[in-house]
């Protein structure tokens, strides 16, 4: 192939656009892709969102004959090194077109990046840290993301290990057949939960409470997940900012707070696969299309699929049912509300508890995320 050159961008309009633009040439040909909703994303990489109070971001892209071939961002989260008592580089948004020359001028530029910082390790692909989307996909690429979940072509994986990456950690999507589970079995669990535990009590949250309820969500959220890998806390300003991105998609029967009289406890959230009504939508909101993506947002009509996306319980709340009695009031919703499977994603290859209480419910692992690292 012929030359090839790697231009540093700053996070201006134009810049973010192009940094953006990537992945349509990457993914031109693949029947799996979905677009991400450019509006939305560049929400991520603008000053606005507040993970920058603590985060520094730089974009490349890779050039070939006037054409831009790969991309990739270097961040360093400070509150991540702080809290993980690290000393890291991400690398995350990477995409490149399958050429090993290519992929290298892209990561020796954030590790060159990196080193001039100081910093000993770089982990990733992180899009833009572990509190949003992570994992390079290298297992079940038969099938669309859902919501919220990289995508990458299956030699992704070659190019990052031939930069003498290793597996840091994998990240696992289980798959429930809602349309034939044992609902049934799901009413036993959540009545017997309601037996043993009078005093706990699940709350839906709706969009009209959202922000009462988000106070809640805050004391559960940083404590229930403080002890996983790669944790960072979010600040209040970063789960204001996430919720205001979420709440036009939330829908009533997907998210509930686990209760005591003193205080929060647990957390569920799920939200439609809306990438099954944003695919035809190639990223853009002003288009035809949009008539067929509305009836998902005003509820009229359901995605095929839900995706479980966060459920967590204080330390010294668990042992006492109250994941399985969410996971079922949240599958009984769905039934109700029409979906036909669930994905419940991402679960750490080592969360143990969460994988039996998922297996509980019939889920079984079907798509393995990588998450990579490599000294300095």
């Amino acid at each position: 192939m012929s030359e090839h050159t790697v231009i540093p961008l700053s996070r201006n309009g134009a810049n973010i656009r192009r940094f953006l633009h990537v992945s349509y040439r990457i993914y031109q040909t693949d029947p799996h892709w979905v677009a991400p909703l450019l509006g939305d994303l560049k929400k991520v990489f603008s000053d606005t969102n507040p993970l920058f109070e603590h985060t520094e971001m730089q974009l490349w892209v890779a050039s070939q004959n006037g054409r831009d071939v790969g991309r990739i961002a270097g961040i360093v989260d400070r509150n991540f090194n702080s809290y993980q008592k690290e000393n890291s580089a991400f690398f995350g948004f990477f995409e490149c077109v399958n050429d090993r020359a290519v992929a290298h001028a892209l990561m020796e530029a954030v590790t060159n990046w990196a080193r001039s910082k100081g910093l000993k390790k770089i982990l990733g692909p992180l899009n833009p840290t572990t509190n949003e989307e992570g994992g390079l996909l290298v297992n079940g690429f038969d099938s669309s993301p859902v919501f919220m979940m990289t995508y990458n072509p299956p030699y992704y994986a070659d190019l990052v290990a031939g930069e003498r990456f290793t597996k840091a950690k994998d990240l696992l999507a289980y798959f429930f057949d809602l349309a034939n589970a044992p609902m049934e079995r799901f009413e036993r669990i959540a009545n017997k939960f309601k037996k043993r535990e009078p005093d706990i009590v699940i709350v839906p949250i709706r969009r009209q409470n959202l922000a009462k309820t988000l106070v809640k969500v805050k004391a559960v959220y940083n404590e229930a997940w403080q002890n996983n890998w790669g944790f960072v806390p979010m600040t209040d300003a970063e789960i204001n900012f996430m919720a205001g991105r979420l709440k036009p998609l939330l829908t009533d029967g997907l998210a509930y707070v686990a209760e005591t009289p003193q205080e929060p406890v647990g957390f569920l959230l799920a939200m439609p696969d809306f990438n099954q009504a944003f695919k035809p939508l190639k990223g853009r909101m002003l288009t035809p299309k949009l008539l067929g993506f509305l009836p998902y947002v005003l509820g009229w009509k359901v995605p095929d699929v839900c995706r479980a996306i966060t459920l967590g319980v204080k330390a010294r709340y668990r042992g006492r049912g109250i994941e399985a009695a969410m996971l079922a009031e949240g599958l009984r919703a769905g039934f109700r509300l029409g979906f036909r499977s669930v994905e419940a994603s991402w679960i750490l290859e080592d969360n143990t508890a969460m994988q039996r209480v998922i297996e509980l419910f019939g889920g079984k692992a079907y798509k393995t995320y990588r998450v990579y690292e490599r000294p300095l």
